[in-house]
């Protein structure tokens, strides 16, 4: 049996506890820079709340803080939650920040509660991330917009040191597949490739998958009390 076959069948739990583990690993272990889909996507909306799940060490969430969001970052590792509450009170936006300690498999976000919800890479199985990206969408509300980004599956080809999950990616069309037929405009659904460097410090081209849908229509029973 092939490793990547291992993976498929036997796939990885990354659960609190994992993510705890590898965040005390370091002092840091993502760059503190936002996004870069975030950042090309959101610049030009109007500020107003937003909803961001898997905040990580808060560079997104404090990023929009920065530009008038007030902004919700859920996060399963307490590890990174009180590194990225830190993180925003050196960057004295803490006011505009609600951390919460919620596992995204589970937590059920307000219907229509966000003028912008974002998730970037929260990679699970298919079976957990399809009901992840309809309660994403159901938080939206009218007139607001939802951003998915996430690995494409095409960097399954490529020599990225990466878990061998077809199952875990998704392209754009999967996630604009479970929004709601005539309650949404699909204004970017796309791959797009940017350059990354991979552990060994070699440079190459990946892609991501890129959805931004603006809601034109409330929740059916919605209600945002």
């Amino acid at each position: 049996m092939r490793a990547s076959d291992f993976e498929e069948n036997h796939p990885p739990v990354f659960d609190a506890a994992f993510w705890d583990a590898r965040y005390s690993e370091a002092d840091a272990i993502w760059s503190g820079n936002p996004n870069p889909q975030l950042v090309d996507e959101v610049s030009d909306l109007t500020p107003g709340t937003a909803l961001e799940i898997g905040c990580g060490e808060g560079a997104d969430a404090i990023w929009l803080a920065h530009r008038g969001w007030q902004v919700t970052a859920t996060e399963l590792s307490e590890v990174a939650l009180g590194r990225a509450a830190a993180h925003a009170e050196a960057a004295d936006v803490a006011d505009r920040i609600t951390f919460r300690l919620a596992d995204a498999t589970e937590w059920v976000p307000p219907a229509g509660a966000f003028d912008l919800v974002t998730a970037h890479f929260m990679h699970l199985p298919s079976v957990q991330r399809i009901p992840l990206h309809e309660r994403l969408a159901a938080a939206v509300a009218p007139g607001g917009t939802l951003l998915v980004v996430g690995h494409h599956p095409s960097d399954l080809d490529t020599d990225m040191d990466r878990m061998r999950l077809p199952d875990w990616l998704f392209t754009a069309s999967d996630v604009a597949a479970v929004l709601e037929p005539g309650a949404w405009t699909v204004l970017v659904e796309e791959e797009r490739a940017r350059t990354a460097v991979d552990p060994e410090g070699r440079s190459l081209t990946i892609h991501d998958a890129v959805l931004r849908a603006r809601r034109t229509a409330a929740v059916v029973g919605q209600n945002r009390s």
